[in-house]
């Protein structure tokens, strides 16, 4: 099943891109929860980290250091933000391609939502 993702990747509909290498895509989030939301995805689909084979780990650690770069680029790793990975419909994963949320800008509460 393709997603949005799998069309953003491709450049079918438009992001706001933040970075971009041969392995990942981050962009900011089109409804955000806080001053700042980019999405970090693999360009390679993964449905979840349920899906997450063994092997696996050096990706999710890359996007990890892609997330704190962004966060120091765009000024929020002084104060601090949360990173959040989504798994399955009870997790609230709206999307079947792993992503990781870096969320930011305000004082968050424990449900995200800023302050």
């Amino acid at each position: 099943m393709e997603t949005v993702f799998d069309k953003i990747i491709r450049r079918e509909i438009p992001a706001d891109i933040v970075f971009e290498n041969d392995a990942i895509l981050a962009f900011h989030d089109i409804h955000p929860l806080a001053p700042v939301h980019v999405l970090i995805i693999p360009k390679k689909r993964i449905a979840s980290i349920d899906d997450l084979e063994a092997t696996g780990g050096p990706l999710i650690g890359e996007m990890v250091l892609v997330a704190r770069n962004i966060a120091r680029d765009l000024n929020i790793s002084e104060k601090g933000y949360k990173l959040l990975f989504r798994v399955g419909r009870d997790g609230g994963q709206e999307i079947p391609h792993i992503h990781l949320h870096l969320i930011g800008g305000a004082r968050l509460t424990e449900g995200i939502r800023p302050v």
